[in-house]
């Protein structure tokens, strides 16, 4: 498939798309170099699959046929077959380009698109985490805990521009050092009949947060309430439940050494930063809580670490910033190789 494109304009603009197991947001781009404008937020659940919830924003948003389209994904993407992660859409990306009419279609993981979005980020678009900040010139990585854990790194290249690094670190194996960690985490291991083995993602995400509650209970001794995710958040930060409290606390600590982790595995001394739909609910926890020290304890590596900014993202929309840039590079080279 070729991977230049032509440029937006009014008529012809580019679609671009921020597709997760629970939410799926669209936006066009009219101009080159213009923001993603439009922007209408669907529920995945509520379409039969990519082609169906397009055409439906193209309805309720009165946007003429795109002339390209660049939807991130929650997912690998490898091929012609997608499927979502958390979701139920299975799709066959050349066919739903013929059910489009929009042979320029492209897919690329969620997390891709955000570590695109990064050097395009700045003042009001983070919180830096700590006494840090950003230097954009240097390997970067994202993550980032909501439907599921997202990890993806972004590294420069020499004269200008960048290669994101997309992956599925989030499915790593999570060794907490901590001891009341560890007690938490040794509930879930026995829950799932002592396999030895919780991932990132099994903690360090939504549904990973009611895990974590319920593990947090029994080390506490009382019973575990059936919570949401927002229902923990909430209670932890008006401090009126001492179970959600701790569980917000471990879960920020926990993030912190796995962000440790993403941090050395890709070099990211340019920073980390924490994206996904939790964080910015907890914002005030997570910027009193112990992250920085969970992402600096490390018996050999920790000047190393201290070095490294860890920053939230609070951007709206920055996936699908980094789904235009990703048109954008390949706009570009169509123009160069033109000229």
């Amino acid at each position: 498939m070729n991977q230049t494109v032509a440029q937006p304009t009014p008529d012809r603009p580019w679609l671009v798309a921020d597709i997760g197991g629970t939410n799926a947001r669209f936006a066009v781009v009219t101009e080159p170099g213009g923001q993603p404008e439009r922007v209408l937020g669907l529920r995945s659940e509520d379409h039969v699959d990519l082609a169906a919830a397009i055409e439906d924003y193209l309805d309720r948003s009165g946007t003429a046929r795109p002339g390209a389209i660049c939807a991130a994904v929650a997912g690998p993407v490898h091929g012609d077959r997608f499927r979502l992660t958390n979701g139920a859409w299975v799709l066959s990306i050349a066919e739903t380009r013929v059910k489009l009419g929009v042979p320029d279609l492209h897919l690329i993981n969620d997390f891709e698109a955000l570590a695109l979005s990064l050097p395009h980020l700045a003042g009001d678009d983070l919180i830096v985490v700590g006494d840090r900040l950003p230097d954009p010139t240097l390997p970067m990585a994202v993550l980032g805990p909501g439907t599921g854990l997202g990890v993806a790194g972004l590294v420069p290249i020499p004269g200008g521009g960048w290669v994101p690094l997309p992956g599925e670190g989030g499915h790593v194996l999570l060794r907490p050092a901590h001891g009341p960690d560890a007690a938490a985490l040794e509930v879930l291991r026995e829950e799932r009949g002592g396999l030895g083995t919780v991932t990132a993602e099994h903690v360090l995400s939504g549904p990973g947060l009611c895990r974590l509650h319920r593990c947090t209970a029994a080390v506490h001794g009382v019973p575990a309430e059936a919570l949401s995710p927002a229902d923990i958040s909430s209670r932890a930060l008006d401090g009126t439940d001492e179970v959600c409290v701790a569980t917000v606390e471990t879960f920020c600590r926990l993030l912190g050494t796995f962000a440790g982790g993403v941090a050395l595995t890709m070099g990211a001394r340019g920073g980390v930063f924490l994206a996904g739909g939790i964080l910015p609910r907890i914002t005030e926890m997570l910027l009193k809580s112990e992250f920085r020290m969970g992402f600096e304890t490390n018996p050999t590596m920790a000047p190393y670490l201290h070095r490294i900014s860890t920053a939230l993202v609070v951007a709206p929309h920055p996936a699908l910033r980094g789904a235009s840039a990703w048109l954008d590079a390949r706009s570009t080279r169509l123009v160069e190789v033109a000229a």
